[in-house]
């Protein structure tokens, strides 16, 4: 293969996830805050999730992940140019926690920074692998979203922990053949509406004290009805652009993986993009809402559990749409 980068495109050589063991059932809920079983599924498609154990940090989580895809790819740590972790939970403010990875996967040879796209993240962070491939600038690079949502989340909040799990995903980003790979990405922002999904505590605006602390401050506050409005008009007119962008339309996808947020949303862009149920790649029963992580979750598990599904020439359309506001999308050809 030519190494010039206009003869090549960008291709995932590898990919990898890892959810914790423990599992939060909306029974468990229902004994926590005032809901219930049918209220959740009824709104969200939820019916459980996964949280992290005490121990487990989003670096923990990401080391899984990317140990799968890793080897999924047949690379080592060493080979590794760049890991970029997408995290709105980062183990601590700094160093990164791509930097924490990166010591412990043994990547001695990478640059390594986490990127803040909240639900977003994993498809902001595939379009920067996307270009730096092309560009020649990195070869093989490692593209993570992890998150522990339930760090954040206040179970005395029935709007919103119900939504939440954590959990990773990872990919491997190398050249491969033009034509073949990333196809298109697409990403953009909305900063004037950043009161419908925020966590306001703990940066230099607002620095966590006993008082905030109290006031719920560190936790992540959201307003429902807005972001579902936004949402679905925003990750449709996002997947238009990029299928057009790569001189295809929504009708030669094959497969929709959007970001797990809610069934409602999920149904808004599937039934706007005349896709059927089959071709929608749907796990949020069972994971819940893991924002930057939820597709590569998504799209590990479809791979591993459904393979005979996958062929070669298949394209994926990757959406998403998250706190910032942040959305995009990333068109992928098997």
């Amino acid at each position: 293969m030519s190494s010039s980068k206009d003869a090549r495109g960008a291709c995932i050589t590898g990919i990898g996830c890892y959810v914790p063991e423990k599992v939060l059932t909306n029974e468990d809920l229902e004994k926590m805050v005032d809901t219930s079983d049918e209220w959740i599924v009824t709104r969200t498609g939820i019916r459980e999730r996964r949280i992290a154990a005490e121990t487990e940090a989003a670096s923990d989580l990401a080391y899984h992940a990317a140990r799968e895809a890793m080897k999924k790819a047949g690379i080592k740590a060493k080979d590794l140019d760049q890991i970029i972790v997408a995290t709105a939970t980062s183990d601590m403010i700094f160093p990164s926690t791509a930097c924490v990875l990166q010591d412990r996967l043994g990547a001695k040879n990478a640059a390594a920074y986490d990127l803040t796209a909240a639900c977003s993240g994993f498809i902001y962070g595939l379009s920067m692998a996307h270009s730096m491939i092309l560009t020649g600038k990195a070869e093989k690079i490692l593209v993570i979203g992890a998150e522990v949502l339930s760090s954040m989340t206040d179970y005395t909040d029935r709007t919103t922990c119900v939504l939440f799990g954590d959990g990773a995903g990872a990919v491997v980003v190398e050249p491969c053949e033009a034509g073949k790979g990333i196809l298109a990405t697409y990403m953009r922002s909305d900063g004037s509406y950043t009161d419908l999904l925020y966590k306001p505590g703990g940066g230099s605006r607002m620095p966590l004290t006993a008082e905030r602390i109290r006031q719920g401050k560190q936790y992540i506050h959201m307003k429902g009805d807005g972001l579902f409005k936004y949402a679905v008009k925003a990750m449709v007119s996002a997947a238009r652009k990029t299928a057009s962008d790569a001189g295809l339309t929504t009708e030669d996808v094959d497969y929709l993986i959007p970001h797990q947020a809610n069934i409602r949303i999920i149904e808004g862009v599937r039934k706007r993009l005349k896709l059927t149920k089959d071709q929608v790649i749907v796990n949020i029963d069972r994971i819940g809402n893991t924002s930057s992580a939820s597709i590569p979750i998504a799209w590990c598990e479809f791979e591993r559990d459904h393979p005979e599904r996958v062929s070669e020439g298949d394209i994926f359309m990757l959406v998403a749409f998250g706190g910032g506001l942040t959305w995009g999308a990333v068109l992928y050809k098997k």
